[in-house]
């Protein structure tokens, strides 16, 4: 019996609506609830009934202000140095070819993935009395913390502006150049312009993560120097202040989403049609002819081994010698221990083991979540409320983005004692960690599986639907094999930023299974040789990690895969 198999060119619409619905639940209960109790316990009183005093006490002391001055200088100061050292170097490594050029665009990338601790302590390092850049006294200094949040965000710049310059047609600026403009003035009236949604988009992301920035300018700040993110934190965990950490969260929740909507806006004045090349049309050979290959060169240089090397080098180098100068491998050694006075409850191996069974679970989790996002919004629905609905999960779903991990943590801890009238404490569990750090990664997942996806020319579906494939047979075989690259990239982001997450981490860990960057902290503010020995040591271990998993998913990403994620954060 040969009769025709009936015609399916997509799956049941319960199976979509099960895709969807599943990251929805998961973002809704770990992330919407915790943030939305927090933003309530600032106007809500303990008997119930709105009550604004909280918020008039916490906006009428100076101290906020000041603190606000500070988190807008840093984030707006972070942003613009960042844009402009990454400029050169995302010309260097998207419109040019050299041999090496995949190999420096992973390194460029490393920084980003780096916890922020590890950053910290490697920045503290050069910048103490007897390190490198001692002299310029930039300890606990607004300069300092503004340098490095430059470290981190510079790949952020040169990631998702090169996804758009790498495939921008050079004939507009050749044919400036051949009417007489100089290579700046063509830069300048051509280029830049075209390039302006790439890069306001690059800079709001940049002031997101400078402006939320926690660990570094806990370790970096000092006592004296302080933004909104880390007064949460010690509102929350030194003075037991809920009332007034919670009308912070509310105050940065504000001053994020203002800067989004601005930069938002600002992109869609100047986005326009383009005419974009295949990456190896527009490129061209590096040419020691070309000053602007040059100058980009000669910037590159600099960013890579003054701004990104010099720091990590310096902290492997301090993490190898004594107080005297002598080399030693003391500081390795002692990781098998609690460090001087017992300052941990668990070895620094303890905690690394911690933290790499946490990160397999958060990645887990992560990719799960953000795989079935990915999955629903790539597809593009004929009905117009049907395209509304993907397109307010796509935002809803880059929410966490915009919240602080630390905001994230401190909303667990107000909400996940008895969760839903269940009579569990979750705060307790050992997966709270793991969930948190997924919520922090998720959004990672979903632009590195995203533009694959959508990539895919919808007709191969359909061909495959024609010749009698069911839906699940059509992912297999048409969006898996296509997607599995991205997918081991999305697979490494989400285990490097889990495996250095810190923020809500802070929070929510125990001692007894602490991971190694709260460890790590705890060790910096610790008294002794020992524990700050021990402190650079331990950044070494999990900066090396964190550069392996990276520099390997790099790998997975592949050719193919990048012309697809280009222009994707």
């Amino acid at each position: 019996m040969t009769g025709r198999r009936p015609l399916r060119v997509a799956p049941p619409a319960v199976g979509w609506a099960v895709a969807a619905a599943l990251p929805l639940a998961f973002l809704g209960v770990f992330f919407a609830w915790p943030v939305a109790a927090l933003v309530a316990r600032g106007f809500v009183a303990e008997a119930g009934g709105l009550d604004l005093t909280g918020l008039r006490d916490v906006l009428g002391a100076p101290r906020t202000w000041r603190l606000l001055g500070t988190t807008l200088a840093q984030a707006a100061a972070g942003s613009a140095g960042s844009v402009v050292l990454g400029l050169p170097v995302t010309y260097l490594l998207y419109r040019t070819r050299f041999p090496g050029r995949t190999l420096l665009r992973g390194l460029v990338t490393v920084p980003f993935v780096l916890p922020t601790v590890v950053v910290g302590v490697a920045f503290r390092a050069l910048f103490r009395p007897d390190g490198l850049l001692g002299f310029a006294h930039l300890d606990e200094t607004f300069a300092g913390v503004v340098l490095a949040l430059v470290f981190f965000n510079v790949s952020v710049v040169v990631r998702t502006v090169g996804g758009l310059w790498e495939r921008l047609d050079p004939r507009a600026e050749q044919a400036a150049r051949a009417l007489g403009a100089s290579p700046a003035r063509a830069f300048r009236t051509v280029t830049l312009p075209a390039l302006a949604p790439a890069i306001a988009s690059a800079a709001a992301v940049v002031f997101l993560f400078c402006a939320t920035a926690f660990g570094v300018v806990l370790v970096l700040g000092g006592a004296g120097y302080g933004t909104i993110e880390t007064e949460i934190y010690r509102r929350t965990t030194q003075f037991l202040d809920l009332r007034t950490a919670a009308v912070l969260s509310i105050l940065q929740l504000v001053v994020v989403s203002a800067a989004l909507w601005a930069a938002g806006r600002a992109r869609a004045r100047r986005e326009h049609a383009l005419h974009l090349e295949h990456e190896d049309v527009a490129a061209h050979r590096w040419s020691v002819r070309s000053l602007p290959d040059v100058a980009a060169a000669v910037a590159t240089a600099l960013v890579v081994g003054g701004l990104m090397v010099t720091p990590l080098a310096g902290l492997v180098v301090r993490s190898l010698r004594h107080g005297d100068g002598s080399w030693t491998l003391d500081n390795y050694l002692a990781l098998g221990t609690t460090g001087g006075r017992n300052a941990l409850v668990v070895t620094v191996w303890q905690a690394l083991a911690t933290s790499l069974r946490t990160a397999l679970v958060a990645t887990a989790i992560a990719v799960v979540v953000g795989g079935l996002v990915a999955l629903v919004v790539s597809r593009r629905p004929r009905g117009s409320g049907a395209r509304r609905a993907v397109g307010a999960l796509d935002a809803v779903v880059m929410l966490p983005l915009g919240v602080s991990a630390v905001t994230v943590g401190f909303g667990f801890l107000i909400t996940l004692d008895r969760p839903l009238g269940l009579d569990v404490d979750l705060r307790t569990s050992g997966l709270l960690v793991p969930i948190a750090q997924a919520v922090v990664a998720i959004p990672l997942v979903v632009r590195t599986v995203l533009p694959v996806l959508r990539a895919i020319d919808p007709r191969l579906r359909e061909a495959a639907a024609v010749l009698g494939a069911a839906p699940g047979r059509v992912l297999r075989d048409v969006d898996l094999p296509i997607a599995l690259r991205s997918l081991g990239l999305a697979i490494g982001f989400a285990f490097a930023v889990s495996l250095g997450e810190f923020g809500a981490t802070a929070f929510l860990a125990r001692p007894d299974s602490a991971t190694l960057p709260v460890v790590i902290f705890r060790l910096i503010g610790r008294p002794g040789a020992q524990n700050y020995g021990m402190a650079l040591a331990a950044s070494v271990v999990l900066a090396a990690l964190t550069a392996a998993v990276m520099m390997l998913a790099e790998r997975l990403r592949g050719d193919r895969a990048a012309g697809a994620v280009g222009g994707e954060f």
